[in-house]
């Protein structure tokens, strides 16, 4: 029995480092996951290996294609405009309820956030920035204080992280996510939670926007031939 506890340890751990892995662009989008590497650099055998996989699989970060092997799963076009309507319909919701409870002391613990936040995008540090904004999300997750909610934003988000900050490279895009970050704080600084929801909303679609045009950007570079396989991905691939 003791045994058995054990290896489901190890296998969550396992899993944990591979999300991290996705997270920090170490496994790429498309990329094959190459398993007696992993069991090698990791120390385990096979066995916790294949559980973590199964669990990434299930959360849409993997997939499994018969007789190739286990892939880093990439989000399409049609996968985009699906996923982030859902996560500022939720992260809407979040903001709302986190203006509504935010404290004094709520509102003194993201100051210094959101001032690296500013001070990330002047110096269009976009890895940082990133980051910084990462945390800022959380933070106001954890103001919410919703169990539920939290659960399917961070199902969601898993997902996401498959296409990183892909967003922010898109000409501009870090300073205006910077000025909707700081409305959304004002607005909980105001207790608006009305206000705080819609700027939320209209700061999620803005990113989907800008994902937009980076697709619509590299269709046109690539030619005519690309805009089927932009919204319409390979057999092989599937996702912020």
């Amino acid at each position: 029995m003791a045994a058995r506890i054990v290896q489901k340890i190890l296998y969550q751990e396992v899993a944990d480092r591979l999300r991290g892995m996705i997270q920090a662009g170490e496994l790429r989008a498309g990329e094959w996951v190459d398993e007696v590497s992993l069991t090698e650099s990791m120390g385990i055998s096979r066995t916790p290996l294949r559980e973590a996989l199964k669990v990434l699989v299930a959360e849409g970060l993997l997939r499994i294609e018969p007789r190739r092997g286990c892939f880093v799963n990439e989000l399409s076009s049609r996968d985009l405009e699906h996923i982030f309507p859902l996560m500022a319909m939720l992260e809407g919701r979040c903001a709302f309820e986190a203006a509504q409870k935010v404290t004094d002391a709520d509102l003194r613990r993201l100051e210094p956030l959101h001032h690296d936040l500013r001070r990330h995008a002047e110096r269009g540090s976009i890895d940082d920035y990133y980051a910084a904004n990462a945390r800022i999300h959380v933070a106001i997750q954890e103001l919410a204080d919703n169990r539920w909610l939290s659960g399917l934003i961070d199902n969601l988000r898993q997902v996401l992280s498959l296409s990183r900050h892909r967003s922010l490279s898109y000409p501009g895009r870090v300073d205006e996510s910077c000025a909707e970050h700081l409305a959304i704080f004002a607005a909980l600084k105001a207790r608006d939670p009305e206000g705080a929801e819609a700027v939320t909303r209209k700061h999620l679609m803005r990113q989907l926007d800008a994902l937009r045009a980076l697709a619509h950007r590299d269709e046109s570079a690539a030619g005519p031939s690309a805009l089927h396989a932009i919204d319409t991905p390979e057999p092989s691939h599937e996702h912020r």
